[in-house]
């Protein structure tokens, strides 16, 4: 076994060749396993000190996939006075006593919450495990009760405060959003189990909760007035995920050999992997932090994928969209002031929070006068995985992917082809069965927006809607498309208004071949009426 710096521990098993195999913990969530395993571990145990030395009781919100688990479980290990599985670890020589506490975790994760007894059952079976490891004997049916008294036989039999860890608080709600009856019983239920901790506050250590979204928070932990949100602090900003000098630090020999897998110098594979997964941003002004998931899948298979897109599909997310009528096209660039994303109002009513909370925006850019944030997507994974996931929703009865559409018409593009371009498009709204939709404009002008922000990632394609730009900007080496959209009127109208604007000036000097592309589309029929490009 070796340790590489800050920490790492990582276990060398050598083949024929004596090359050295990094062990990556992909799926891995306890911190004992992990270590005992000899798997890489990005050491995060300075924010667990400084968290434990500071306050109490605490709660993180972040994506899926991105360490919530693993660091619960290593502040589990850190609770019970596990000092050797820090060796080298920061925790190692910052903690001076390594008293020895009673841990009570509990995890929501790995059920799906469809009826009430799902919640019930879930919650029972931790508490019968700490009735039988407590002596505690079953007087009392309700949840709530029951975590009371087991908080009390703790102290009872140890004199000594509970350390309380609860990892996805939030998951029987968040897998309810769309059950508002099942939702208020599972919201309620909770509220009364979580009331728990500040009842018996004296015999409490630390409390710190986690989950992925704060939607229902405030209602949830009503009762709990003293729980610090560190979820947009920059202080803990890197409490969970990997960032650039953890990847630098950590990982170079990885990125060495997936460089050398991949035909790449070792600078553009650290390009690429910044392109694909790096840029969530949890706070204002803050660095850019890697998706864990799928940063750590891509050095292990050597093969740049969507991994973290792969695992779960944002099916409530675009409902809650729909519900809102949530404009879409404002994706990539969205606005929200400082308090709507760490507000707890309904979902329904604004998916904003939600898609930043759930990691399908981030925060880009912040403007300190008026407190508002820029949001968009944190990087090409989530962008396109997400833009792809919308494609079936708004181009029902296509057959093909997205990604097959797009490297159709990247290739058309790319050789100077606007009118196979353009037939291509045309032939898609012939096909897909636009009856089924309710606004027929609107789901155009949404199916636009999706098809022509995927050919963006392969030839520079600008979307923009201020009143002196075009609808569409296309621009590669070697040529320039300029396009214009109309809704029931005419192609001819679509490229006068070009002319009219002026939107090619900017390129009067510019060597490359410009084609203008006026667009026609029915709402009656449906589709694409008209066409022209010159």
């Amino acid at each position: 076994m070796t340790t590489a710096p800050n920490g790492l521990w990582g276990r060398c098993l050598f083949d024929f060749n004596g090359f050295h195999v990094m062990l990556y913990p992909i799926g891995i969530q306890n911190f004992e396993s992990l270590r005992k395993g000899g798997y890489v571990y990005v050491d995060k145990t300075d924010k667990i000190f400084d968290l434990a030395s500071t306050g109490k009781y605490y709660f993180l919100s972040r994506p899926r996939r991105f360490g919530k688990s693993l660091l619960v479980s290593t502040m589990e290990a850190y609770f019970q006075g596990k000092r050797e599985l820090f060796g080298g670890l920061a925790l190692e020589r910052l903690e001076k006593e390594w008293k020895k506490y009673p841990v009570l975790h509990l995890d929501l994760s790995g059920a799906s919450y469809r009826s009430k007894e799902d919640l019930d059952d879930k919650i029972t079976k931790f508490l019968e495990k700490w009735e039988s490891e407590y002596d505690v004997k079953r007087i009392y049916k309700t949840l709530s009760v029951r975590f009371s008294t087991i908080i009390d036989a703790v102290w009872a039999k140890t004199g000594t405060e509970t350390a309380i860890l609860i990892d996805e608080y939030d998951k029987p709600i968040i897998d309810n959003l769309d059950n508002p009856e099942l939702c208020d019983y599972f919201r309620n239920t909770l509220q009364g189990f979580y009331s728990v901790l500040k009842e018996k506050d004296g015999y409490i250590k630390f409390g710190f909760l986690t989950g992925v979204s704060k939607i229902g928070k405030l209602s949830v932990f009503s009762g709990l007035n003293n729980l610090s949100d560190i979820s947009m602090l920059p202080r803990y900003a890197d409490i969970c995920g990997i960032s650039d000098n953890d990847l630098h630090s950590y990982f170079d020999d990885g990125v060495k050999e997936l460089a050398e897998a991949n035909s790449m110098t070792v600078g553009q594979c650290y390009e690429r992997l910044a392109e694909m997964y790096d840029g969530y941003h949890f706070c204002r002004n803050s660095e850019g932090m890697y998706n864990p998931f799928s940063l750590l899948n891509t050095l292990k298979e050597k093969i740049f994928s969507e991994y973290w897109f792969e695992t779960g599909t944002p099916n409530m997310l675009v409902k809650v969209m729909q519900e809102t009528a949530f404009d879409i096209t404002g994706l990539s660039d969205e606005e929200a002031d400082s308090s709507l994303l760490s507000t707890v109002s309904t979902v329904f009513e604004n998916p904003v929070p939600l898609l930043f909370q759930t990691g399908y925006l981030t925060i880009t850019e912040y403007d300190e006068e008026f407190g508002i944030y820029r949001l968009g997507f944190p990087n090409r994974e989530v962008k396109t995985g997400f833009l792809k996931f919308l494609f079936q929703y708004y181009i029902p009865g296509e057959q093909s992917s997205g990604a097959t559409l797009v490297s159709k018409m990247a290739r058309e593009v790319r050789n100077g082809r606007p009118e196979e371009m353009m037939k291509i498009l045309e032939g898609l709204f012939a096909r897909a069965n636009y009856q089924i939709q309710g606004d027929a404009e609107k789901d155009f002008q949404y199916a636009m927006y999706i098809i022509f922000e995927l050919l963006g990632e392969y030839v520079q394609t600008e979307k923009q809607t201020s009143n002196d730009r075009s609808d569409i900007l296309m621009q590669t080496p070697k040529f320039v498309y300029i396009i214009e959209i109309k809704t029931d009127s005419s192609a001819d109208d679509a490229l006068r208004q070009i002319e009219d604007k002026g939107y090619d000036r900017p390129f009067a000097a510019d060597s490359r071949r410009i084609y203008k592309i006026g667009i026609n589309f029915s709402a009656a029929d449906r589709r694409i009426s008209e066409w022209k490009v010159i």
